[in-house]
């Protein structure tokens, strides 16, 4: 359910002026910048905030006083009067002074893309490893834009840009904030520690894994819930869910892998959330596949994708396995010049609530979790090659002869690749 943000210095509903600055830089950058407008105004519906109307300013460069010019001010204050706006949200990054600056010459609550994500993100979270993750955040982003939020502050709960941490926090000085700041990231450490305790349990049972990563609302706590029949929250909205979900799935085989659903990506996703949230980033890292899921019927379908990739990137998940799902090909229009790929070994079209799409996504998963079938003829003494052969796949078919064991193995890739060598002599 969207949750509505009010002001509690008026009781009325935060009501928003949206505003954009495009630049000869922002347009080289990640990114469309009208694209990005749009994505704004589904970032503050979400936060609960009636968007009024929008601004857009080409300029040569940022104004490093207002951000956008002097001029461009006058007219969003003129607007905001006949609007009756109580805030304005900036689609880029501004600094305190600017924040600062803003407030002072428009009177209105100003907040940027990066604290309008955070907000959201605070508004989620649930867990207490969320919780303390976007409070981490939060504190990380406010800590040098202190002199610039002090309208913002001295709201107590004042609608967006006030929820998390809280005025006793931010309002102190920048030595306690830092110390609050370590205590979190010693709290998290002991979360890490834990995670990484479990990811190791896991590996040493020889459970594979599988990390669903995405653009947010792309549709992964769906096939989540699909696939494995997991009791998951579920909604047609931006960040739906954040804490990180595992459930098992089990393959045409009968086999069994972990399939963790990851929180959702966007553009200009802030650096300090994905420091904060890198704990629970990391199940990705440790994935022996990934499934990149695409909303398909998406107008920013492959700058989407763009943004998924750069992020994999910074993680250091570039280079794992890979299959994209384009999830939603029921939702494309015909005529709307979107067409979906072809299927392939890495690709597969799909609805998440067709039974035979996901039959055959469990199969596509199988096939890029498992290699070749191959038969080892192994000397029956040697039970540490034996021992070996169980490790790196199932063994579907095994035999005595004389002296030698024969075992029909389908591989495991991963597996395979790191031990595989020892038993390439014994292949019939």
């Amino acid at each position: 359910m969207r949750q509505t943000t009010y002001d509690t210095d008026t009781g009325m509903q935060d009501r928003a002026i949206l505003v954009s600055l495009i630049t000869p830089d922002i347009k080289r950058g990640p990114g469309n910048p009208e694209h990005s407008l749009q994505e704004l105004v589904s970032l503050a519906e979400t936060a609960g905030v009636e968007v009024l109307a929008s601004l857009t300013q080409n300029k040569e460069k940022i104004d490093t006083k207002w951000f956008i010019g002097k001029g461009k001010v006058e007219e969003l204050r003129a607007a905001a009067e006949e609007l009756g706006a109580t805030t304005a949200i900036f689609d880029q990054e501004l600094s305190g002074a600017q924040v600062r600056n803003l407030e002072e010459s428009l009177d209105l609550k100003i907040i940027d893309r990066t604290q309008l994500i955070l907000d959201i993100f605070a508004q989620r979270a649930k867990t207490r490893e969320g919780i303390i993750q976007v409070e981490l955040a939060q504190l990380s982003y406010l800590l040098p834009r202190l002199s610039g939020h002090g309208k913002n502050l001295s709201r107590l709960g004042g609608g967006i840009g006030t929820r998390g941490p809280g005025e006793s926090k931010l309002e102190t000085d920048r030595r306690h904030i830092r110390d609050r700041i370590s205590d979190l990231k010693h709290t998290l450490a002991e979360v890490v520690r834990h995670r990484t305790l479990h990811r190791e349990r896991r590996k040493k049972s020889g459970v594979q894994q599988v990390a669903l990563v995405g653009y947010t609302n792309a549709g992964k706590s769906t096939l989540l819930r699909e696939l494995t029949q997991a009791d998951v929250y579920v909604e047609n909205q931006l960040f739906a869910t954040l804490d990180p979900t595992s459930r098992n799935l089990t393959l045409p085989s009968g086999s069994e892998v972990v399939l963790t659903d990851t929180v959702g990506f966007i553009q200009n996703l802030p650096h300090d959330l994905i420091a904060a949230f890198r704990a629970t980033l990391e199940e990705v890292c440790e994935a022996d596949l990934v499934l990149h899921v695409i909303d398909s019927s998406s107008i920013m379908r492959e700058e989407q994708i763009s943004v998924v990739e750069h992020i994999l990137g910074e993680l250091g998940a570039a280079d794992k396995p890979q299959l994209m799902i384009y999830n939603k090909m029921d939702l494309v229009v015909a005529g709307s010049g979107q067409l979906l790929p072809a299927n392939g070994p890495d690709t597969l079209v799909i609805n998440a609530y067709n039974d035979s799409d996901l039959l055959r996504l469990r199969q596509k998963i199988q096939d890029k979790m498992t290699g070749a079938t191959r038969t080892f003829v192994l000397p029956a003494e040697r039970g540490d090659l034996i021992a070996l052969a169980y490790r790196t796949g199932d063994v579907l078919e095994q035999s005595v002869e004389g002296e030698s064991m024969w075992l029909t193995v389908q591989l495991n890739k991963q597996d395979y690749e790191v031990h595989g060598h020892t038993l390439e002599q014994y292949v019939h």
